[in-house]
């Protein structure tokens, strides 16, 4: 019998679910607001109400494998338990799974947002031909996930991946973690952001000071615009955000020699703007890199590659947790 899953991505901004067969098909996405200001309930009973919505209106097209959701922050993959969550506050130790479970009567697969969309690459997006990746998002943080043979590498206590948080500065700019010069204050859109009113205060930028002039919305869009119309205080933006993701990079090449790395996130899309200046410094710093890209026509090769599945990597990963992890989920279905 034909199976289909329930892939949620629960951000701090967006609430978004998904029923996908287990061939990849959407069969239909429910996108509203995540209303975290009016407290955890209110968003759980929302995102029960929606789930139950999908699991009732394609209940002929099969069997319903199981419930995956992502989710923003550290969860201690054991209990269930959110450890902290800078996108939802208020949520730092809440018990998130036994909340849905309890709403819903059956068990449900939980994972770090960031893991998910890794793992929704490597089924359906960039990631397809290989059994190991590593996956950078470029967002409003830099969040990233690691998948080994096939399987999410969680760690130790479920806080594998946090690659927005490997330093590129040691003295550098502080970060909420309360470390500094992480790659997350030089390679996110937060970062591009203030990197350009530094500039703009130097006096030296004229065409982003008059962007932000005219934009009250000014983002890591309009710098990137100015960069590829040849502004060039944008473009060293951009090319030092390159260079510092391309030390990220040279580590975890070095480290550890998976076949591709993925870069995904909002500011992926800038990838033309950046990944020129990225790809110089890994072939500069990682020996492993240089040792396994002399030769293009290599059986193994190190690949570097944009993310294929934009925002829905996440809600692609999640769904396709409990079709691959069936023992996770109870063969009740969702209490309807």
């Amino acid at each position: 019998m034909a199976r289909f899953s329930i892939g949620v991505d629960l951000g701090g901004t967006n609430l978004r679910v998904a029923a996908v067969d287990e061939s990849g098909t959407l069969m239909e996405k429910i996108s509203t607001s995540t209303q975290v200001t009016l407290g955890r309930d209110k968003v759980l009973d929302e995102m029960g109400r929606i789930i139950q919505t999908l699991a009732t209106r394609f209940s002929t097209h099969g069997a319903l494998a199981g419930v995956g959701i992502g989710v923003p922050g550290i969860i201690d993959m054991e209990s269930g338990m959110l450890r902290e969550s800078p996108n939802l506050p208020g949520w730092a130790n809440y018990p998130v799974q036994q909340e849905i479970e309890r709403r819903l009567g059956t068990s449900i697969t939980l994972e770090n947002d960031a893991n998910a969309a890794a793992f929704g690459e490597h089924w359906l997006g960039a990631g397809q031909a290989v059994d190991s990746l590593c996956l950078l998002t470029l967002g409003t943080g830099v969040g990233g996930g690691i998948v080994l043979n096939n399987r999410i590498w969680h760690g130790m206590t479920g806080m594998a991946g946090e690659a927005g948080h490997i330093n590129v500065e040691p003295d550098g700019h502080p970060c909420g973690c309360s470390s500094h010069g992480c790659i997350e204050q030089y390679a996110s859109a937060t970062a591009i952001k203030r990197m350009a009113m530094e500039a703009i205060t130097t006096g030296e930028a004229p065409q982003l000071a008059q962007a932000l002039k005219s934009d009250p919305e000014f983002s890591a869009k309009a710098i990137y615009n100015l960069a590829i119309q040849g502004d060039e205080p944008a473009r060293k933006i951009f090319e030092d955000v390159g260079r510092r993701l391309g030390i990220v990079l040279a580590g975890l090449v070095n480290l550890l020699n998976l076949p591709m790395y993925v870069i995904g996130g909002g500011v992926s899309s800038a990838w033309d703007a950046f990944a020129p200046a990225m790809l110089r410094e890994v072939q500069a710093r990682s020996f492993v890199y240089a040792a396994t890209n002399r030769d293009e026509h290599a059986k193994h090769r190190t690949i570097i590659t944009r993310a294929l599945l934009g925002t829905d990597a996440g809600l692609f990963g999640a769904a396709h947790l409990p079709l691959v992890a069936p023992e996770t989920i109870s063969k009740e279905a969702v209490r309807r």
